[in-house]
């Protein structure tokens, strides 16, 4: 199955479609009366579509073996299920869903039951769902199907993004935000106000925990773009270091580690400690154990999906832990897992507190402009990084450079430099 834009938009479309059409019938059933899942304006719920693409990205090389089919199925589902729900309540200061009442659930947010019909479902959907969506696809003339896919995603967006500015009609900590809704809805159309009342309604009937009046969490101080740009840098920075460290003590050589051109930092890192920070705030007075399997579980999920995005978009393997015991895919292995988890204790207990201080103490010296420059150094290192990774991927294929950016990046970013920064990397063998 080739992956690409058009595919896996259809994957994220349909998926999100026949979750709504899941999510309503059983709510339907189970309260009698017709209920609309959907936060959208349209029948979709777009975390299936997410989990749907992202077991599509993930999954592909595991579809022959059902087991791992079905743990990959159901950790990543899982993850995204708790994710979502973790950040709804984050941001809104209310809980969307809650299984609090059922066994083996995880904060409320999860439960067993469910996560292992996703599993069931996930799997079913890579080994067979898939292939059958774009089989029925392609039946289309591909002109007539890349319209329809551009065209669908636009209204997509759009509705999403529509359905965020009127959820955020129920974040009652942000009187600044509701006062400019009403100053934007007074000049609102008619078909606008009618949409907006419509999804009110909607999520009021749909999702009773999230419209009640009393907040289920307290509202915590919002972290600035600021803070997440600094703590990004130095979470990149220290995941560098960590495990240049480590390739040190265990294999006995100096090994770059970095994922940018220019600079000690790792993006993996820099993105997990930043989301660490964001979705475990207010963790410090959970159990060591109860952190340190988050850690696991979370972790193990967050560099799978890394690994499968990355060779996804660059041909290429990062890293490879096929010579390991307990592997999924040789993207994961469960002793790193456990590194995620102890990490994960480290940082919630002692890591973050000391760099939120430190930052807390800097900021006086820190100027917003240094933060913008900070910014956009970051951002270019990244483009130029895909794009440097990109070329390399085209070169050893053995594609001439025929652009003047082709031509830049052959002489800035050689194979030499390239092998120097990325020793670990190596080219997809892909079958024909």
């Amino acid at each position: 199955m080739n992956l690409n834009f058009y595919t896996l938009s259809v994957i994220y479309l349909v998926y999100s479609f026949l979750g709504w059409v899941g999510e309503t019938v059983v709510a339907t059933i189970k309260g009698r009366q017709f209920t609309n899942r959907g936060m959208a304006s349209g029948p979709f719920c777009f975390v299936y579509g997410t989990a749907g693409v992202l077991l599509a990205v993930g999954l592909a090389d595991l579809r022959t073996n059902w087991l791992a089919l079905f743990a990959g199925s159901f950790l990543i589902a899982t993850v995204v299920e708790w994710v979502t729900a973790k950040f709804l309540e984050r941001v809104h200061h209310r809980r969307w869903w809650d299984y609090s009442g059922k066994k083996f659930n995880l904060d409320g947010y999860v439960c067993l039951q469910y996560s292992v019909l996703w599993g069931v479902l996930g799997a079913v959907s890579v080994r067979w769902g898939n292939d059958l969506l774009l089989r029925l696809c392609a039946v289309f003339p591909p002109l007539l199907f890349h319209i329809a896919v551009w065209v669908s995603m636009s209204i997509a967006a759009l509705d999403q993004i529509s359905a965020v500015v009127v959820v955020e009609r129920y974040a009652a900590k942000h009187p600044r935000f509701e006062q400019l809704g009403q100053e934007l809805g007074k000049g609102k159309s008619r078909l606008q106000q009618k949409i907006a009342a419509s999804v009110e309604r909607r999520i009021q009937k749909a999702y009773p925990e999230a419209a009640r009046p009393e907040p289920t969490t307290t509202a915590e101080k919002a972290m600035s773009f600021s803070d997440l740009v600094w703590l990004f840098v130095v979470g990149a920075f220290l995941g560098d270091v960590v495990e240049t460290i480590f390739c040190r003590v265990t294999a006995g050589v100096w090994m770059s580690r970095s994922s940018l051109v220019w600079g000690p930092f790792s993006v993996v890192w820099g993105l997990a400690l930043v989301l660490a920070a964001v979705l475990l705030r207010g963790s410090e007075r959970k159990s060591e154990s109860r952190i340190f399997w988050f850690g696991v579980i979370l972790g193990g999920a967050y560099e799978y999906v890394c690994s499968a995005v990355t060779e996804l978009l660059f041909g290429t393997v990062f890293w490879d832990y096929s010579g390991f015991k307990f592997n999924l895919g040789g993207r994961i292995n469960l002793l790193y897992c456990f590194f995620w988890g102890i990490a994960a204790v480290a940082w919630i207990r002692y890591g973050y507190p000391l760099v939120a201080k430190g930052m807390n103490k800097l900021k006086t010296h820190i100027r917003p402009w240094m933060t913008a420059a900070l910014a956009v150094f970051m951002a270019v290192n990244m483009g130029v990084s895909a794009l440097a990774m990109a070329r390399y991927d085209a070169r050893t294929s053995g594609v001439e450079a025929a652009t003047p950016l082709a031509v830049f990046l052959d002489a800035h970013f050689d194979n030499a430099r390239m092998e120097r920064i990325y020793p670990n990397a190596k080219k997809v063998e892909k079958a024909e």
